[in-house]
């Protein structure tokens, strides 16, 4: 008896712990007076795995869709006088990517199935968006954001309803995220979306798609 427990011990492993790790220059401002310091604060005892695997694996696939179309709009514009406006955009989208999937490995959460489909899609639309101008470009950005940043919204009174304290960490990614897709939000506005060719049935085609696509990717 003493042997199989032994031997389960060795096959388990020691109890699941929180890895202690030095913090990236992401989350030392997030954590801000505990700077670089090892820490190991989440996740907490007792987090609800469905919820936290659902916000993980469509967060993750909504950054990668952002990704994907802003690289389809730089194919199109990078040399003109929207390219540096799109290409700080998506330096940041790249950000909230790297982190999600920093999350998705530390939590074991499965990616959506969908990921080859929004790898196409994304593209095509940041570049079909791009082709038709600026203006375009910068409406289709408006109608992203503009869902992300409410889904976002969504999100965090999900997890203060849950709970505040133990999803804190993961509060606090999601709403500096959110507040940098606001700005990409209002960034596409001074940059005249309003005055793209059929700008409001554009904006409702695409917050559409990004909903079901929201949907879809939440439970596949």
């Amino acid at each position: 008896m003493l042997l199989l427990s032994v031997r389960l011990f060795l096959v388990r492993g020691r109890p699941n712990r929180a890895p202690v790790r030095e913090l990236r220059p992401f989350e030392a401002g997030l954590y801000g007076a505990l700077g670089s310091r090892l820490v190991s604060l989440w996740p907490a005892v007792g987090v609800n795995k469905a919820v936290l695997d659902r916000i993980i694996r469509v967060d993750h696939a909504g950054e990668y869709g952002a990704n994907r179309i802003y690289a389809g709009q730089m194919a199109i514009l990078s040399r003109t006088a929207a390219g540096p406006v799109i290409q700080h955009m998506w330096n940041q989208e790249k950000a909230h990517l790297e982190k999600f999937e920093e999350l998705m490995v530390e939590h074991r959460v499965r990616p959506t199935i969908l990921m080859p489909f929004w790898y196409l899609s994304g593209f095509a639309l940041g570049a079909g968006t791009a082709l038709l101008g600026k203006q375009a470009a910068m409406a289709c950005t408006v109608a992203i954001e503009e869902s992300i940043a409410e889904h976002y919204n969504g999100q965090i009174r999900t997890l203060m309803e849950e709970d505040p304290e133990k999803y804190q960490y993961l509060l606090q990614v999601i709403k500096k995220f959110r507040d940098e897709e606001l700005e990409h939000h209002d960034t596409g506005l001074e940059h005249n979306a309003e005055l793209a060719p059929a700008y409001s049935v554009l904006k409702n085609i695409i917050q559409i798609g990004c909903k079901a696509a929201i949907f879809l990717s939440e439970r596949l």
